[in-house]
């Protein structure tokens, strides 16, 4: 007494694929990301410890005024 047609179960398996697709694409896109926000982390870090040295380059050329 299965009054389910056959098609339908067929269509369900079908979509399978898909899911494990985008959930592959989804996962791949997150470590992408994750790798491209650490570059961008990286970056802001030199940039902070290039900004330091200028710092200290420009107090030896020009100290700042004890008050």
């Amino acid at each position: 007494m299965n009054s389910r047609p056959p098609k339908l179960e067929v269509r369900a398996y079908e979509t399978q694929p898909i899911w494990e697709k985008a959930l592959k694409e989804i996962v791949e896109t997150r470590r992408e990301l994750s790798k491209r926000l650490d570059r961008i982390d990286a970056i802001a870090h030199e940039t902070r410890a290039d900004l330091r040295d200028a710092e200290d380059r420009l107090d030896k050329i020009e100290p700042k005024p004890v008050q």
